[in-house]
């Protein structure tokens, strides 16, 4: 399975690819930026930290053109416009939307264009020859990054398409977290509203890597 990370020069995006790397084992990981040159780079650098992976840097149209899933973590300033560019070469995949949308003058609060999720707006978008799934928003670049310590948090996936909505709970715990079932698209409107909280504990405790842990399940379902 080849993976393009669109957004994946910036921190949540370098961690996403590192991870897909180094713990999914993942053959071909492809960081997708607006600007090809600045994608090479950081492919560049990853390769050196995962060591033996193999990362390549394309223009976003083309990354998204030879993936078979495509992960989303661009700011929510450059969602629709970043789906309108790769929408094309979307058809018939999974869009994994990692998009919060975070008030640019208080991280602390959402700030959404309409009443649904940043995912659901992507599904609006593309129609439905995309199955979109959304995922790791609460997800910390740190802890993404810190590959030799026990992971922290729990990934709440969201999905209208059981099929996609599976393959990616797989994938999320190959690279080493609990994925678990929260429901239809609909639901990352609430997951998305836990990122702010986050982020807020984050800065009261002086933190970077606060997550969420959903306990009380006896048993698991696996995908």
């Amino acid at each position: 399975m080849t993976i393009a990370v669109i957004g994946g020069t910036g921190k949540e995006g370098r961690g996403l690819v590192l991870r897909l790397a180094t713990q999914a084992s993942e053959e071909v990981i492809i960081i997708g930026s607006r600007q090809r040159e600045k994608a090479r780079a950081v492919a560049a650098e990853l390769n050196l930290l995962a060591k033996h992976a193999t990362i390549i840097g394309q223009e976003n149209r083309d990354a998204a053109r030879q993936a078979d899933v495509i992960i989303l973590t661009v700011p929510y300033s450059a969602h629709e416009r970043t789906i309108r560019e790769i929408a094309e070469e979307m058809a018939g995949k999974i869009l994994v939307d990692a998009t919060v949308p975070l008030d640019p003058t208080n991280p602390c609060r959402l700030k959404r264009r309409s009443e649904l999720s940043a995912a659901e707006e992507a599904q609006a978008l593309l129609g439905d020859t995309v199955k979109v799934v959304a995922a790791f928003q609460n997800v910390s670049a740190r802890a993404l990054r810190a590959l030799d310590e026990p992971v922290q948090c729990d990934v709440l996936v969201c999905g209208d398409d059981a099929e996609a909505k599976g393959r990616v709970m797989r994938l999320i715990t190959r690279m080493g977290f609990r994925a678990l079932d929260a429901g239809p698209l609909e639901m990352a409107r609430l997951v998305e509203a836990l990122t702010p909280l986050l982020i807020s504990l984050n800065l009261r405790y002086r933190s970077k890597t606060t997550g969420i842990r959903i306990t009380g399940l006896d048993h698991r379902h696996d995908p």
